[in-house]
């Protein structure tokens, strides 16, 4: 791996941030799943990733959880004895998603950015055990008696996101190769801000025959964007979502905010697979590969997570987290209902 550019002010010059916005930081809870909602949001996230592109090179990933569940919906809704595909939808909300982040952030940008969406397919194994375990939701929050008809009607499995409500989870397979790497590498050199792997990607698989086909799977983007990440020889992977950072013993009496933490002392904590394990499972993937530092945190404290002053960073020599880093972060639980992402 390429030698290590410094970081920030903790460590210096300009870095390579591959950044993985959250399905739910781009929609928020309770929120109806309304272009306008989503435009608004993502004015907010532009800012923030502006902010992080004057100093810095960032390539942009985001989650599609909300959206590629509402279109399942809609699809059903108008034929369900033909329901589209997961991965079609995946690659409709690939590149709608793409579009309002590449919109937003052009508007964000000083004069003279650039800024390109590619719709990125995504290789997984077809033996996979995801695909006989469902755990990745999407979609909106449904009522107990809501779920129940739409179960009945669809077949689809359903999960308690822990707040009373039901989600839909699909298979969430382990992303094995990012298709069409060298096109993104290639404009991530020229200095273009690519937005890329929305989604986790599409997912598709190698037939016997060696020709790709789509899949009926959500690819985790956490842990897709960790993939590229590594393959772009990245310093930071930042994960933003609706939550301050990652906690320790969560709903619990000795609940807390991790500010610094080593990959190996993360890896032995459990956190919901639908969630926030796949987030600790991409940080610590990504930092024990190499990377420099993983981050977790809200969206609005982008640039406070690179700097060390936000959120939970997963770097392999931790300095002693500082009392005002974790009560900062413990300050924001407030909006972590479900420590979902």
């Amino acid at each position: 791996m390429r030698s290590r550019r410094s970081l920030s002010q903790r460590w210096g010059l300009e870095v390579r941030i591959v950044v993985a916005l959250g399905g739910n930081a781009l929609l928020k809870r309770g929120e109806p799943l309304s272009a306008e909602a989503q435009h608004t949001n993502l004015r907010i996230a532009a800012a923030a990733l502006a902010d992080l592109a004057r100093d810095h090179q960032i390539i942009v990933a985001h989650g599609n959880g909300p959206q590629v569940g509402l279109m399942a919906l809609q699809a059903a809704s108008f034929a369900p004895e033909t329901p589209w595909p997961l991965d079609v939808l995946g690659a409709e909300t690939e590149g709608m998603i793409g579009y309002l982040i590449e919109q937003e952030l052009m508007n964000a940008l000083p004069p003279g950015s650039d800024c390109a969406t590619l719709l990125t397919r995504v290789e997984v194994d077809p033996l996979d055990p995801a695909f006989d375990q469902p755990t990745k939701p999407i979609g909106p929050v449904y009522s107990a008696e809501e779920a129940a008809l739409i179960r009945a009607a669809h077949l689809w499995s359903m999960v308690d996101e822990g707040t009373g409500g039901l989600r839909r989870v699909v298979p969430s397979p382990v992303p094995k190769a990012i298709l069409g790497l060298s096109s993104i590498r290639l404009l991530v050199e020229a200095g273009v801000c690519v937005i890329c792997a929305g989604g986790g990607g599409i997912p598709v698989l190698r037939r016997q025959d060696g020709r790709m086909e789509g899949v009926e799977a959500v690819i985790d983007k956490d842990r897709t964007a960790a993939l590229l990440a590594k393959w772009l020889e990245a310093d930071v992977l930042l994960m933003l979502t609706d939550v301050a950072a990652v906690f320790r013993d969560w709903g619990g009496a000795d609940e807390a905010a991790i500010g610094s933490i080593a990959p190996a002392a993360l890896a032995g904590m459990e956190f919901a697979a639908g969630s926030m394990g796949p987030k600790v499972a991409a940080a610590c993937g990504f930092v024990g590969g190499g990377g420099r530092m993983a981050g977790i945190g809200l969206l609005q404290d982008a640039r406070a997570i690179v700097e060390g002053r936000a959120g939970t960073r997963v770097e392999d020599r931790v300095t002693v987290p500082s009392a005002d880093a974790d009560a900062s972060a413990t300050r924001s639980a407030g909006v972590t209902a479900g420590q979902m992402a």
